[in-house]
């Protein structure tokens, strides 16, 4: 509970006023039957009209009092409620923006979609209802119980019965649902993973007629949640006619004994009016427990898998960085024997002892078979992960002793997926840099050879951008993510294979950039074809997580047999396509 404090003592005063203000209606209902009763018994027995208007003005009163303090109630545990969940959602956020991509990959992005909604939304609804039931249901309880006792302690054993029967019945609910609603959350996890998944590749899913398939996939998902949801309900659909016959029955003989008493003159006919109110108050109080505590059941299960999130321990922070304060100043870049696998324990190394230097202001090239590990060497370098084994240095400084805002200011990124943000171009241009004036964004784009499409739209650079980019082509969305890039004027520049959806000529305009607008850049370009790095100062070949060729273009045609074969036969195939 200690993590939780925070989120509570900022509205402490409405996490007060809420339970205290449903004590009035507590008050209320727990004294209007005694009140009821003194007008059958003194009043319309006696044909005391006076009195009846009294004792009845007095009832109003106090039922304005109970609407004043309903109300109240209901608003304080509202505002409290939303506001300490509006706060926890935005520090679960800020952990998830936090983690790094291995944190990422222990959960599904739909498991974590999960958690920042339906499971805050749980939590959400049980501190609410914890807030107006934690001192009303009690307070009502204690209060009809003793009220119950007062009027007639023989006829209030049977309730004493009950009670013990109807705790068990709670207890047996909290240990049953438990286990089920965290099943349940978990169903909806990749329920909301498939759906994700489904319409983010709708286009390759109509591409290949795979409709039905995912229907059917989906479908499947919908049926085990369905039941898994069915399960946990039976507990609740069980137990609660369980709980409902227990209250009915007992009222029921409440009134046969009651109208005994009576009968026998032991007993004033609006006492036993009263009487059966408490007692339906009673076990009412006991059915709103149960509730909560069903509730509280599933919010217990959303807490564990929030505590799950918040708990993850960060593997890739800058908290033992030597030297935080340092930025990128050159942008000297050397790798000294590195080593990489995505875990500690895996026998297989996607990257093995790579060693090579680039000199600030240079481009190198990076080529290799898919799988060769390409990627993943150039995330390396802004600590996206940390190497197994051996140093990245960037300036002559371990990367790992820069801080990870300042490492990552200075290398910018075009990476192998481009993504665009929902917003206008010119807004997710700016994520290059916030400040930039309007004629840098312009001069930006026209390097990356984007200034010209953007201008053929009605609304150039306030163009909407849709979700995920959806509404410009593919080489669009590469040119548009390499001028953000080249907007934020990075000391190192990192292209993983992002013109690979850009003609030749549109990508020799693009390298031509390299050499004006980011001439100091240190240069890193990842392709697929041998066209876009035979120019640079330096290509590497990469081939199962090892450099196996290291040199400029002439130098691996005359000494790397890997890179004659891959040139030779994209020219075979140049000259195919062109004849």
């Amino acid at each position: 509970m200690k993590r939780y404090k925070k989120y509570i003592m900022p509205y402490l005063a409405s996490f007060i006023l809420a339970p205290v203000l449903m004590l009035s209606e507590v008050v209320g209902e727990v004294a209007l039957p005694r009140l009821m009763s003194l007008i059958i018994n003194n009043g319309v027995a006696n044909h005391d009209t006076s009195y009846i208007i009294a004792v009845g003005l007095c009832m109003i009163g106090m039922a304005l009092v109970m609407i004043i303090g309903g109300v109240g109630g209901a608003y304080f545990s509202s505002k409290a409620s939303i506001c300490f969940t509006s706060d926890l959602r935005d520090d679960l956020f800020a952990k998830v923006q936090e983690f790094s991509f291995n944190n990422i990959d222990q959960f599904s992005t739909g498991s974590l979609v999960t958690r920042l909604t339906n499971d805050l939304q749980q939590i959400q609804m049980v501190v609410m209802m914890f807030l107006r039931m934690a001192f009303r249901s009690p307070g009502m309880f204690v209060g009809a119980l003793i009220m119950a006792l007062t009027m007639n302690a023989r006829l209030a054993v049977v309730i004493l019965v009950v009670i013990p029967l109807l705790s068990a019945a709670i207890a047996f609910l909290m240990i049953t649902a438990y286990p089920l609603f965290g099943v349940m959350q978990q169903k909806i996890d990749r329920l909301n993973s498939g759906i994700q998944e489904s319409l983010t590749n709708v286009r390759v899913v109509k591409s290949f007629v795979r409709e039905d398939f995912e229907k059917d996939k989906f479908r499947a998902m919908n049926l085990d949640l369905k039941e898994s949801s069915l399960k946990a309900m039976n507990i609740v659909i069980t137990t609660m006619p369980v709980m409902m016959l227990a209250m009915n029955i007992t009222t029921l003989v409440v009134v046969w004994n009651g109208g005994n008493l009576i009968i026998a003159g032991d007993m004033p006919v609006g006492d036993l009016t009263a009487f059966t109110t408490y007692i339906v108050q009673i076990l009412s109080s006991l059915m709103m427990l149960s509730m909560v505590f069903l509730n509280g059941a599933r919010a217990m299960a959303s807490v564990k898998r929030i505590n799950e999130v918040m708990d993850t321990q960060i593997d890739l922070t800058d908290e033992n960085a030597a030297r935080k304060d340092l930025q990128v100043q050159k942008g000297r870049i050397e790798f000294q024997n590195v080593s990489f696998s995505y875990s500690a324990d895996a026998d297989e190394k996607v990257l093995e002892h790579i060693s090579f230097t680039v000199e600030p202001g240079k481009i190198v090239g990076i080529i290799g078979t898919t799988g060769s590990g390409k990627t993943t060497l150039v995330q390396l370098i802004p600590r996206l992960y940390d190497v197994t084994e051996g140093r990245v240095l960037v300036d002559g400084v371990d990367v790992r002793d820069y801080s990870l805002r300042n490492l990552r200011n200075g290398v910018g990124m075009v990476l192998q997926k481009n993504e665009l943000f929902s917003g206008t171009i010119e807004e997710n241009l700016r994520w290059g840099d916030e400040q930039a004036s309007m004629e840098e964004v312009r001069k930006m784009a026209e390097s990356a050879q984007a200034d010209e499409f953007v201008l053929s739209f009605a609304d150039g650079y306030q163009t909407e951008i849709e979700q995920g980019g959806t509404n410009v082509s593919g080489g669009q969305k590469q040119r548009l993510c390499i001028a953000r890039a080249l907007l934020k004027r990075p000391k190192i520049l990192i292209l993983d294979d992002s013109t690979s959806a850009v003609d030749t000529a549109t990508e020799a305009k693009i390298r031509e950039a390299f050499h004006t607008t980011l001439k100091d850049t240190t240069k890193i370009i990842i392709a697929q074809r041998i066209g876009s790095v035979e120019e640079a100062d330096q290509i590497l070949v990469m081939d199962d997580g090892k450099i196996i060729g290291m040199g400029t273009h002439e130098e691996l045609l005359a000494s790397c047999e890997a890179y004659q074969d891959i040139y030779y036969s994209q020219r075979d195939q140049e000259r195919q396509v062109s004849a």
